[in-house]
């Protein structure tokens, strides 16, 4: 067994271990959005938490083995490479500055409110539009980057399939934040009708 075939068989299996991440980390945001109770905001928060390592680690994992690929059989200056690594270029920073410190967030304060229902301010975090497109544009961007590493196509294609995963990953999440915008209003309305 030679060195690309190890390579290729660690690219994969940390790509794997990279949905897996992020598949939590959408399932998390997904049901903590529906919490109702402080217990589960928190229990959900721990769950996603865990996602927070796999993740820079698998991220970290497929581009040692692509790179070292791509330097064996490759070139870094094959079009579709180039563009797949500007990508996880552009994903990393999303990640490690917007995502991670959110999830932390929503973890740290939910640990330090009692059991309950929830209040409106841990319930602002639990349903931030701007992680759920994060999410969704990141998960949309990496099956992008399996689609030019299963089709290896040329540069314009490779952009554009960039771009369109883009597009399709903020509009996935816009009627989750829609709906979030809705029911906040419905709960403010609710909260005036109480008051009067």
């Amino acid at each position: 067994m030679g060195l690309y075939s190890c390579m290729l068989f660690l690219h994969v299996s940390s790509a794997i271990c990279l949905f897996v991440g992020m598949g939590i980390w959408l399932f998390g945001i997904t049901a903590i959005a529906r919490a109702t109770r402080v217990e589960q905001v928190r229990t959900i928060a721990d769950l996603m938490l865990m996602a927070r390592l796999v993740v820079p680690v698998s991220a970290f994992l497929v581009i040692i083995a692509g790179l070292t690929m791509a330097l064996t059989a490759w070139g870094l200056q094959t079009s579709w490479i180039a563009v797949a690594l500007g990508g996880l270029i552009f994903i990393g920073p999303i990640g490690t500055w917007l995502i991670d410190p959110k999830v932390r967030s929503i973890a740290a304060f939910a640990h330090t409110l009692p059991d309950g229902s929830l209040p409106s301010s841990l319930a602002a975090r639990t349903q931030d539009g701007v992680l759920r497109i994060a999410l969704h544009t990141t998960t949309a961007l990496l099956f992008a980057i399996i689609f030019l590493m299963t089709t290896k196509p040329l540069l314009t294609s490779a952009i554009g399939a960039m771009l369109i995963a883009a597009c399709l990953g903020v509009a996935s999440a816009l009627p989750f934040v829609r709906a979030r915008g809705a029911g906040a209003s419905e709960r403010s309305n609710q909260h005036e009708d109480d008051r009067a």
